[in-house]
């Protein structure tokens, strides 16, 4: 059995990616897109096509709308593919604003709803910023499912779980980049890998967390740099993986061990946290690697953005 087989019998496997194409191949539940993967899909003449009809037909409605129905076009041509739910992301520039990003959540909605798409198979994706996180708490309570993205440490968990979302994406390989380029020269990459990981250790705290209190939201490891930071989250209850590294799991015959374990979880002395609003901004200001590197995701998803709003114009 090869690695990718062995870790679908632990772990819900998610394609990270806006290549349909490739989703086949691997056969995973899900799949999660963000505008940076949009972007780079429709540069592609295979998905060129999908741009084109999205401006053909509703430019006229302003770029707000054209890029929803694009967005929406993928979601479509990705769930053709998959079993499970697709992941589409609300605007970054609305990450601070809790009121437009329910209103760009409802109807994206709205549109997948149009096309015959169950709410079920989509998960709205949302910057993990204290504003995310309330309007995903908002749109939970109106059955739209979420999924809090960007997120970097325990306090943006922890909120998320309060706030009932239904899945988090906790950044694996930006932590690790983060705390790499810190060291510097002083970075030993053999000591550092693996369970050791800086990014692994961040999830398996939140995922231990989540377990020994109850909490139901979901935690899917995302934002991998290699295969070993895969494999030491083994029992996660999703991981979202590049198509890239899950061609390096499916050509390995390496043995693969649970590493998360919810029954074992509970039996962890952690103890209870909450967060209220300013208690959630101080712990983030507390935390440089949070805070530096959810300002630099929203800052490359917007970048990314503009670059799609600019070839639709």
């Amino acid at each position: 059995m090869n690695q990718l087989d062995a870790l679908k019998q632990l772990t819900t496997v998610v394609a990270d990616t806006g290549d349909f194409n490739q989703i086949a191949a691997f056969s995973p539940r899900d799949a999660t897109t963000n505008p940076s993967l949009i972007l780079k899909a429709v540069q592609k003449p295979d998905y060129a096509h999908l741009l084109q009809d999205a401006v053909s037909k509703y430019r006229s409605q302003g770029l707000d709308e054209t890029m929803n129905r694009l967005l929406v076009s993928f979601g479509c041509e990705i769930l053709k593919h998959i079993p499970g739910r697709v992941s589409t992301e609300v605007d970054a520039r609305l990450s601070f604003d809790t009121e437009a990003t329910v209103t760009r959540a409802r109807r994206i909605i709205d549109l997948y709803q149009g096309e015959g798409v169950h709410i079920d198979r989509v998960l709205i994706k949302i910057a993990s910023t204290w504003e995310g996180i309330q309007a995903a708490a908002r749109l939970e309570r109106d059955g739209i499912h979420t999924n809090l993205t960007l997120l970097f440490s325990f306090a943006q968990a922890v909120a998320c779980g309060q706030a009932k979302v239904q899945l988090i994406s906790p950044f694996v390989g930006r932590i690790y980049d983060w705390y790499k380029k810190n060291a510097g020269a002083s970075w030993d990459e053999a000591a550092m890998a693996g369970a050791n990981d800086p990014g692994v250790k961040s999830v398996r705290a939140i995922y231990n967390f989540y377990k020994k209190h109850g909490i139901a939201t979901e935690v899917m490891g995302a934002s991998f740099r290699n295969v070993g930071q895969i494999t030491a989250l083994a029992g996660c209850d999703l991981l979202t993986i590049s198509p890239d590294l899950l061609a390096q799991l499916a050509a390995s015959e390496a043995a693969l061990l649970k590493v998360l374990d919810a029954e074992a979880a509970k039996a962890m002395d952690i103890p209870f946290v909450l967060y209220d609003e300013a208690g959630f901004r101080f712990a983030m200001n507390e935390d440089a690697m949070a805070t530096e590197k959810l300002a630099e995701g929203i800052r490359a998803f917007v970048a990314d953005t503009i670059k799609l709003e600019g070839m639709m114009s």
